[in-house]
C-alpha cells in the first residue's frame, strides 16, 4: 500500500510556529516508561520497590547468620486513556480551501491542534498524580514563592523535604506555574544579573537551566487546589508513631481530599493527603510522621493552594505508547507517526477513507503513576 500520509510531515512541522501552545513542564521532567508498549488497558505495568533496610550486630559464630530475606513490594503504572483527536475534511470542503489556497495550512493546524489537546490532558494527568502523591509541603498557601526579593529559600525548603527523605540529588525537577516563574523573572536578580548569575539565560531567555540542582520546568498545568471542607477533626489514636502513614480520625465533620495538607497540633510539618478520608481514616505520602503524635491531637487542612512540584524524575512515570491495534490491523488506510517538539512526545496520524470524505485520527495511549512519594515535595503558592 502506498504510503499516503508521508506527505502532511512538512505541512505539519509548518505548522508548529503557528500553533498556541501552554508551557508544558511535566511530560519532560518525568520518567517515561517505553515498556509501556506490552501492556494493554486495565493491565498493570508492575515497577518492583524494595523496602529500607536494617543493620545487625556482627556476633562470631560456627554459622553465618540465618537473616537476610526482604519482602520486595511494588507499585503499578497502568494504560489508563486512549484516545484520539478526529481531523475529518469531505469533499467539497476540500476543493474550496484548495481553490482558496489555503488547505494545507488549516489542515496542518488542525493536525497540531488535536497534538496540543492530548499533550495538555496528560500533563494535566501527570501533575494531578503527583501533587495528590507528594510527601509534605513547603510554603504558604495562596503566596506565590518567590516573592521576596533576593530570597531564594524556597528552593532550600523543597529541597530539605527531598533531602530528608532520602531522595537522589543527580536529576531533580522543579515544575513552577506562572506566578512562581514570574517572581523569579521579576524580582530574582541574582539569577539575571550575569556578573551574579555566571549566565546570561534568565535575563535574555527568561528561563534558566539549573538552580540550587533543580531542573527548572515551566508549566500551564500547575493549577489551584481546592481543599476539603474537613473541620474539627482530631486523631484517633492512641500512638501515632514515627513513620506511620495510615491517620485514623474522628470527631470532626466535612471531607478531607487527597492532595489537602494537614497539619497536627504541636508541630509544624506540613503533610500532603494522598487518600481521602474515608472510614475514619486517610493517608498521608511516605515517609509518613516525622514526629510522634498524640491521641486527640487537633488535624488542621490547609488553604486552598497552587501546586509547584519538586522531585526526582523516577518518582513520576508517564507511560505512553499508540492505541494497540487487533490482530492485521484495523481499517486505517495508512499511518504515520510524529514527534511533537515542544513535549518530545510521538504521536500517530491515521488516515480512515469514508464515504466522499475523509477522517484522520491524531492519537495516542497513556497512563501516570506516582511510584516514589517521598520523592516528591509540594511547594505551595
Amino acid at each position: 500500500m502506498a504510503n499516503t500520509l508521508t506527505s502532511l510531515i512538512p505541512d505539519i512541522t509548518e505548522a508548529l510556529d503557528t500553533v498556541s501552545r501552554e508551557m508544558v513542564g511535566m511530560v519532560p521532567a518525568v520518567r517515561t516508561d517505553t515498556a509501556a508498549d506490552r501492556v494493554a488497558i486495565g493491565q498493570n505495568l508492575i515497577i518492583p520497590i524494595t523496602p529500607v533496610a536494617t543493620s545487625a550486630n556482627n556476633t562470631p559464630g560456627v554459622t553465618a547468620p540465618d537473616t537476610g530475606d526482604q519482602t520486595i513490594g511494588n507499585v503499578t503504572v497502568s494504560i489508563t486513556k486512549s484516545k484520539h483527536v478526529p481531523v475529518r475534511w469531505n469533499g467539497e470542503e476540500t476543493k474550496g480551501l484548495q481553490n482558496a489556497g489555503t488547505f494545507s495550512s488549516i489542515q496542518a493546524q488542525r493536525f497540531y491542534q488535536g497534538i496540543r489537546a492530548l499533550v495538555n490532558e496528560m500533563e494535566v494527568d501527570l501533575w494531578t498524580e503527583g501533587y495528590q502523591s507528594s510527601s509534605r509541603g513547603y510554603g504558604t498557601a495562596a503566596t506565590a514563592p518567590f516573592g521576596t526579593a533576593s530570597d531564594l529559600s524556597d528552593f532550600a525548603g523543597v529541597a530539605r523535604i527531598l533531602d530528608e527523605n532520602g531522595c537522589p540529588t543527580s536529576d531533580r525537577q522543579l515544575v513552577l506555574g506562572h506566578a512562581a516563574i514570574a517572581n523569579l523573572r521579576g524580582k530574582q536578580s541574582v539569577l539575571f544579573k550575569v556578573n551574579e548569575a555566571g549566565s546570561a539565560d534568565m535575563l535574555r531567555n527568561g528561563m534558566t537551566d539549573r538552580v540550587q540542582n533543580f531542573a527548572l520546568r515551566h508549566s500551564d498545568a500547575v493549577g489551584i487546589h481546592t481543599k476539603g471542607t474537613g473541620a474539627s477533626y482530631l486523631l484517633n489514636d492512641a500512638s501515632s508513631a514515627i513513620g506511620d502513614t495510615s491517620i485514623a480520625a474522628d470527631t470532626g465533620s466535612g471531607t478531607i481530599l487527597a492532595g489537602d495538607v494537614v497539619t497536627f497540633a504541636g508541630t509544624s510539618d506540613k503533610y500532603i493527603v494522598n487518600t481521602a478520608l474515608s472510614g475514619g481514616a486517610f493517608t498521608i505520602g511516605e515517609p509518613g510522621l516525622i514526629a510522634a503524635e498524640t491521641d486527640n491531637d487537633a488535624i488542621t487542612v490547609g488553604n486552598n493552594y497552587t501546586a509547584n512540584l519538586a522531585f526526582d524524575r523516577n518518582a513520576i512515570i508517564l507511560a505512553n505508547r499508540m492505541p494497540a491495534l487487533p490482530e492485521g490491523g484495523d481499517a486505517a488506510e495508512d499511518a504515520v507517526t510524529i514527534v511533537d517538539p515542544v513535549s518530545g512526545l510521538v504521536f500517530e496520524v491515521a488516515l480512515y477513507k469514508q464515504f466522499l470524505q475523509n477522517v484522520f485520527h491524531v492519537r495516542a495511549a497513556w497512563g501516570v503513576s506516582a511510584v516514589k512519594s517521598a520523592h516528591i515535595a509540594t511547594l505551595l503558592g
